[in-house]
């Protein structure tokens, strides 16, 4: 069974020795001192570790299944359902008009990954809620938010995105599903959509399903597609639950991982919806999903590497195997533990550093997403837009990455169902994938988000690594964390320069070089996260900090990190300046 224990000692170090929240000007962040911040964190901690984690493998055993036309959670997801929702914790940033407590992002992200790592699926149910809550949060009619969002906000009533059909994923100019005017202002919305995580389930009274659809007069392409609310059960004018709609469960998908999450299948049939927004804009209104769902899945990445990395470092310290070569380390047992070899200790040393440089990485994207809202700061929007692909495709990628590495500390015994290693390799695999694959992300940074608003955006990042690296000029302890971010900064604009010297006359010697730029500049911001986490560190030592193991381990992690991982940034350098060619030489049928 899996075992976790939410590492709160770090986030309330992310959250007071790096960010200083409660030093912030963002409204909200005054509340959250250190006393605050721990109790809302342990607590959570504690849900994650007695009501949440226990139940990981059995919704992994025994999934979700479809009986007449009703989808069963697994044992146990019910009461656990209903302790979150007694617990509040569904309602931690909501709008306090609806029911929610009005804390800020940040929080609520610092408490989904805990629930993240001790099962994913679970967390999934409350995750896609939160994101159609925001939805119509922004951009529905008052009548709207007051039919949905008391229940949202809750959980009573969970939430979807329905997007994907057979036959078109990324491409969602191609859909199918189509959306009819009625003379009541409603619309008939028939179609079918797949991969819906969370689309029917037993474990609220209803479903409310955002639904992407072409109405007529919409033209070709996104711009003729709209966002519909198509609820499962129809709503009265009491709020009360009326007629099934005319939507149902195709079947559920048979996965890889997330098994105690119900995929579906929706068939819609002339079921009753209506309009979210502007219609034939309805791309607009589900970024705010998206984007929001983006950061969310960058969580998930390195979350599930969090869960996986405590039981390799735990099973490293009890499983012996061999002995030190540079002498017996536990002379009383046969051998030693293998934690003492090196190749194990860097296993452990790259899932330590990864983990904690996103967790500082995902919590700053968090921290701009509150400044944006709270202070209308279009500097931080511009800057949260422009970290969101780096947030999801990086992390995600090195989050399975790292989940195949904490794998492979226990040898064999990782690739059997005896212990929970394999679950967290599948669980991180579709991180990869949904929310838009990874190398939609990669594109989206390239063709999109660097040229935004003229480069202004990531020029100011570029400035602002640079700052950082200056502010630390007079301090000679630095220089090992400066001196590889100023390379690795380098190499990234470098890498920057060709597309904009190459991309232009051959767009694919940009759009082959895409991936690894996303993950250049994603070890350049874990660089940073790093750097900035080094100084903290330091400062919190020069202050009399009493508990110096952990300042000290910190900045021995990120030492290993800058030396250990930032010479990637030259290998994928060299691979973007090797241009298209590489990448186009063949004609199809020569694969």
């Amino acid at each position: 069974m899996s075992s976790f224990i939410a590492n709160t000692k770090d986030m309330q170090f992310v959250l007071h020795d790096l960010l200083k929240v409660s030093d912030s000007d963002v409204p909200g962040y005054e509340e959250m001192d250190r006393d605050f911040t721990e109790a809302v964190l342990d607590a959570a901690g504690k849900v994650s570790s007695e009501v949440l984690a226990p139940l990981n493998e059995v919704g992994d055993k025994e999934g979700c299944v479809l009986e007449n036309g009703v989808v069963r959670t697994p044992k146990g997801f019910d009461k656990a359902f209903e302790a979150m929702k007694e617990g509040g914790w569904t309602a931690l940033d909501c709008d306090p008009e609806f029911g929610g407590q009005g804390m800020p992002y940040l929080l609520n992200c610092a408490v989904g990954e805990m629930f993240v790592s001790a099962n994913m699926a679970f967390n999934m149910y409350q995750g896609l809620t939160h994101g159609a809550y925001s939805a119509i949060h922004t951009h529905g009619t008052d009548e709207q938010k007051q039919t949905y969002l008391p229940k949202m906000v809750t959980c009573d009533w969970t939430g979807t995105m329905n997007l994907t059909e057979p036959h078109c994923g990324t491409d969602l100019g191609l859909m199918r599903t189509k959306a009819e005017p009625q003379d009541d202002g409603s619309y008939a919305i028939t179609g079918t959509k797949i991969f819906i995580s969370a689309g029917d389930h037993d474990l609220s009274d209803n479903v409310i399903h955002l639904v992407l659809a072409k109405a007529p007069g919409g033209g070709e392409g996104t711009k003729g597609v709209s966002l519909f609310i198509v609820p499962k059960f129809l709503v009265n004018e009491d709020g009360s639950l009326g007629e099934r709609n005319s939507l149902s469960v195709g079947k559920l998908e048979e996965k890889m991982g997330i098994h105690g999450n119900a995929t579906c299948v929706m068939n819609y049939d002339g079921a009753k919806g209506w309009l979210l927004g502007d219609l034939h804009k309805g791309m607009r209104a589900m970024f705010t999903m998206m984007n929001e769902a983006r950061l969310g899945v960058g969580l998930q990445g390195y979350a599930v590497a969090e869960a996986a990395y405590q039981e390799a470092v735990a099973y490293a310290k009890d499983r012996i195997q061999g002995r030190d070569v540079t002498g017996v380390k536990a002379p009383e047992k046969a051998a030693d533990p293998i934690i003492v070899h090196p190749d194990v200790r860097r296993m452990l040393m790259d899932q330590k550093s990864f983990v904690e440089g996103a967790r500082a990485f995902t919590f700053w994207g968090a921290h701009l997403i509150d400044r944006s809202h709270g202070l209308n700061d279009a500097e931080a929007e511009g800057l949260i837009s422009l970290m969101t692909p780096v947030i999801k495709g990086f992390l995600t990628d090195k989050g399975f990455e790292t989940a195949v590495s904490a794998q492979q500390v226990f040898g064999g015994h990782g690739y059997t169902e005896d212990w929970p290693m394999s679950q967290h390799v599948r669980d991180a695999r579709i991180a990869m994938i949904y929310e838009g694959a990874n190398g939609i992300q990669a594109l989206d940074l390239v063709g999109r988000k660097l040229a935004a608003d003229g480069g202004k955006h990531v020029m100011a990042f570029f400035e602002m690594v640079k700052a950082e690296c200056k502010s630390h000029d007079d301090d000679e302890r630095m220089k090992p964390f400066t001196d590889a971010l100023k390379n690795a900064s380098k190499q990234l604009q470098t890498a920057g320069m060709f597309f904009m010297q190459n991309g232009m006359k051959n767009p694919n010697a940009a759009l082959s070089g895409s991936y690894d730029f996303m993950h250049l500049m994603g070890h350049v911001c874990l660089g940073l996260m790093w750097t900035r986490m080094a100084k903290a560190a330091f400062t919190a030592l020069d202050n009399g900090a009493s508990d110096t193991a952990f300042y000290e381990g910190k900045i021995a992690t990120g030492r290993y990190y800058m030396a250990r991982q930032l010479p990637a940034c030259a290998m994928h350098l060299a691979r973007i300046e090797s241009g298209a060619d590489p990448v186009m030489a063949l004609t199809d049928d020569q694969f």
